[in-house]
């Protein structure tokens, strides 16, 4: 079956880019359109561990769902960082460390899917951490405001992303390391 539970929830990640784009062009007040955005990339970034979760539950496992899950979460993320650097609420640079991980580390289990090694770049603990990082950071970044009265987001937020970036580097050169091997073997 193409269009299962999981991943129609994939889809809903790819549906949400222009809606959370879109709403920092709705004619609201600019706390109010924070405030919609960051609930929407939660609630939209919540159904990556749901779609996953119901694809077990309900043996709904497919190869498009297992490639789609990574695209969505990627267009996701990387579309809440351009829009946080338009909004000058991150750094660019960030946003080209975080970006240009997402495509070289893609490209790198692409490659090393052909060549039969996909097990040498498999998810690592320092990828979730740098995701469960960039995860908290742009809601957080979105929202710009003081939660409770004490939590200021964008402070919060501005330190997370850094600490995203700064995994995003790290992860990288564990995973090529992890790969260098079969690629030497290839050469």
């Amino acid at each position: 079956m193409f269009f299962t539970i999981p991943t129609v929830l994939t889809l809903t990640r790819i549906v949400a880019i222009p809606l959370i784009v879109g709403v920092f062009y709705a004619p609201l007040d600019q706390p109010t359109r924070n405030l919609v955005a960051a609930i929407m990339f939660m609630a939209f970034a919540a159904t990556d561990w749901f779609d996953g979760y119901l694809a077990r539950k309900l043996n709904q496992t497919s190869a498009f769902g297992a490639f789609l899950d990574p695209v969505a979460d990627k267009f996701l993320v990387c579309a809440s960082l351009l829009v946080l650097v338009h909004l000058q609420r991150t750094d660019v640079f960030v946003a080209l460390i975080i970006i240009g991980r997402e495509i070289a580390i893609s490209a790198l289990r692409e490659w090393m899917a052909q060549i039969g090694a996909s097990k040498s770049v498999a998810v690592h603990m320092i990828g979730k951490a740098k995701t469960m990082a960039q995860m908290v950071a742009i809601p957080f970044l979105l929202y710009d405001g003081v939660v409770f009265g004490v939590i200021d987001t964008g402070v919060w937020g501005q330190w997370l992303i850094w600490i995203a970036a700064v995994l995003t580097v790290w992860s990288m050169v564990y995973y090529m390391q992890k790969a260098l091997p079969e690629i030497r073997t290839r050469l």
